[in-house]
This record gives C-alpha cells, sequence and structure tokens, in this order.
C-alpha cells in the first residue's frame, strides 16, 4: 500500500533541516534564555535573532513579533486582549473564520458585552465586502475586524489591502488569522495597515506547538499569560528554545524556495483540478478552490456526486489506499456536525454530497495525484 499525504492544510510534514536545527538546539544549547550566565545568553540571542529573522522579512518590527504556542493562541490574544485593552466593543468576522477565532468571539459575547457582526458571505463564501462597510458605518464604539486572509477549508484569498484601507477609514482595528498564507505568501507590513496577525510553524513545515503574533506598535497590548518577564513582558513563561530555532528555519527555508516550490505546487493542484475533472466529469469545486487566481496554490475542495450512503465510505476507502486528505478542518474532524465553512454558502442539497479538501506541499509529486484520481474514479464505479 502507497502512503500518499494531501492534508497538508491541516499539517505539514517537518523538513530534516529544521529537524537538524532543533536537535542541535536541543543537544549543545539547553540554557534558560532568561538566565544571565553564557549558557542562558546564548540561547536569548537566539531567539532574539528569530524574532529579527521574521521581522524582517514581513517588514515589522522586531518588538511587534510575540512568539506563542501557535496561532490558536495568537488568535486568543489578541481577540480578548484587545478587547480588555483596547476597549474594543464589537467584533465583526464571518461565519466561516477557524474555531479559535470564533469560539473565541462567543466567549467575548458571553462574558465581557461584547457584540459580534457577522459579515454576509457571497455563493462562492467570499466576505461581502458591501456589507462590512455597511456594517462598520453604522458602528460608533470601539470596532476590531477579524478576517482570515486564506481560507483553511475552501482557501479563498482574502483581498486584505482592500480590507484595510476599509478598517482605516473607519477607524477600526483589523486581525487576520494568516495561518494558511505565512510562509506561503510574500508580506510587507509596511504597506498594509493590519494590526494583527497569527502564524503557527507547523503550517510550513516547522515543528508543531510554537508559532507568533504581530501586535503593530501603535497598538499596545498588556500581558497575557503573566508570570515572568519573557517576550517583553506580555507572554510569561520559559522561551522553547528549541522550537523557536526550528520556526526560524522553518521560515527561512519557506522564503528563501518561495518562487521556486510555489511554482511546483502550482503545478500539482492545476494537474489535480485537470485529472479529476477527466477522472468525474461531474465533480465540482467548493468556493474558488478550482480557481488559480482567487484561490491559495495549496489546496483544492471537491465535491463529488455521490449520494449519501456512499459518501459514508468514501474517507474510509481512502484509507485503506494510504490516502491522507481531509474533510474539513483537522481541529474538527471529532465532530459530526460537518463543516461551519460550508455550511455558510452551499445549499442543502449541495451539502448532502462528500467534500473533500486535498492539500499539497513540495513534497508531493504527480504520480501520488495519480494513484489518488485512480482511487477515487474506482470508488465512484463501484
Amino acid at each position: 500500500m502507497k502512503a500518499v499525504y494531501f492534508d497538508n492544510a491541516a499539517t505539514t510534514p517537518v523538513r530534516g533541516e529544521v529537524i537538524n536545527s532543533i536537535q542541535n538546539a536541543l543537544e549543545k544549547c539547553f540554557g534558560n534564555p532568561s538566565s544571565t550566565h553564557s549558557f542562558g545568553r546564548t540561547a536569548k540571542t537566539a531567539v532574539e535573532q528569530a524574532r529579527k529573522t521574521i521581522a524582517a522579512t514581513l517588514g515589522a518590527h522586531p518588538s511587534e513579533i510575540v512568539f506563542t504556542s501557535g496561532g490558536t493562541e495568537a488568535d486568543n490574544m489578541v481577540l480578548k486582549c484587545a478587547v480588555r485593552d483596547l476597549g474594543v466593543k464589537h467584533i465583526v468576522t464571518t461565519s466561516m473564520e477557524h474555531h479559535a477565532v470564533l469560539h473565541t468571539v462567543d466567549e467575548l459575547v458571553a462574558f465581557n458585552g461584547v457584540t459580534a457582526h457577522h459579515v454576509a458571505v457571497d455563493a462562492n463564501g467570499n466576505p461581502d465586502l458591501l456589507d462590512l462597510e455597511k456594517i462598520l458605518s453604522g458602528l460608533k464604539e470601539t470596532v476590531l475586524v477579524s478576517l482570515m486572509h486564506v481560507n483553511n477549508e475552501i482557501g479563498n484569498i482574502l483581498d486584505l489591502p482592500t480590507v484595510a484601507a476599509l478598517c482605516e477609514s473607519y477607524g477600526a482595528y483589523l486581525h487576520s488569522d494568516t495561518v494558511q498564507s505565512i510562509g506561503h505568501f510574500p508580506w510587507d507590513l509596511q504597506k498594509i495597515k493590519i494590526h494583527f496577525l497569527a502564524a503557527a510553524a507547523h503550517k510550513f513545515h516547522g515543528p508543531k506547538g510554537i508559532g507568533f503574533a504581530y501586535i503593530r506598535k501603535d497598538t499596545p497590548l498588556k500581558s497575557f499569560i503573566v508570570g515572568g518577564a519573557q517576550e517583553r513582558g506580555f507572554r510569561a513563561g520559559t522561551e522553547p528554545y528549541h522550537n523557536i530555532v526550528g520556526l526560524e528555519k522553518a521560515f527561512m527555508l519557506a522564503y528563501e524556495h518561495l518562487d521556486k516550490e510555489r511554482v511546483y505546487i502550482e503545478g500539482l493542484k492545476k494537474y489535480f483540478i485537470s485529472e479529476i475533472n477527466k477522472a468525474i466529469p461531474a465533480v465540482s469545486f467548493n468556493g474558488f478552490s478550482g480557481d488559480m487566481e482567487k484561490s491559495t496554490y495549496t489546496l483544492v475542495n471537491v465535491r463529488l456526486p455521490f449520494n449519501a450512503q456512499k459518501a459514508q465510505m468514501l474517507l474510509f476507502h481512502l484509507d485503506l489506499k494510504g490516502i491522507a486528505c481531509s474533510k474539513g478542518s483537522a481541529c474538527q474532524s471529532g465532530s459530526n456536525k460537518g463543516s461551519h465553512v460550508l455550511s455558510a454558502f452551499l445549499t442543502k442539497e449541495q451539502l448532502a454530497m462528500p467534500s473533500l479538501r486535498f492539500s499539497f506541499s513540495s513534497f508531493n509529486t504527480k504520480e501520488e495525484i495519480d494513484y489518488t484520481i485512480n482511487a477515487l474514479k474506482e470508488f465512484s464505479e463501484k
């Protein structure tokens, strides 16, 4: 049985160079970065160098980068601290955000008196920017807009520059979950006024359990986790030096190879779309995932013309073939409620058909796509 991994939107394999950097850190630099002796200073220097590397690539200042345990913590940190420290009374978002945002907003509504406003989405799963402006124009108290850059299930790309300009014109803060785009798209935070973003290393071939939040200098927030003075007093706790070094290495390699790997992965996505259209002509693509211009080059979300009874066996069939993909976000794998993303814009009839997300990386091959398409065609003909 082959082993084919097409679930890179859930997590990516760790690059060998990253593993080596983590192992080297664990073996040779075990000092606490907060210690003042040479062992601690060596670790502290590496942590600050990682911060500078990330900031320079994103067009940010090192002080604006705060290391976290990943994207979920970064989202929680920004939303909760913005309400507490910036006096945010209204959060404007969509029903298609990652649960790290949606559930945090629910909690802020329930316990902090915040009012949530959900921007309408169109038939392709895109936020309606006219509706966003309408909502913003009617709010007088402090507002935070939270919209993800690349949707983790359907891959739609948000026009962040337009959203940022809109937020600026109405004096609203802007946060974006960029977990699916950091490491896959170039950024220049000097050119786009976004106040907060979240990122996770394991989405671009780094280790799990480490990520960062970007917090713009003119939007000072106070401590999220209290205790020691780590992360300039903003996030207490001994820094996971080995993970931070791994994050830096993965981040550097992602941007060093970005152009070359993007061309390669785009080729895989185009090939997948072409071959599945040939094998199963009635296939549909959810959102803009089948559009190379309007969606990320890293994934497709396909809707297959199978009835409900047959759909129940689809993932099982693929798993038996050694093929890993997803029916939605990995964070909802234990849920039987279906995808909240697809439910936001598909019809009842469309939702009755099985949808699968296939996500790619430079580790994948066309031969793996051929194998997967053959497995899908075999299943469709049963």
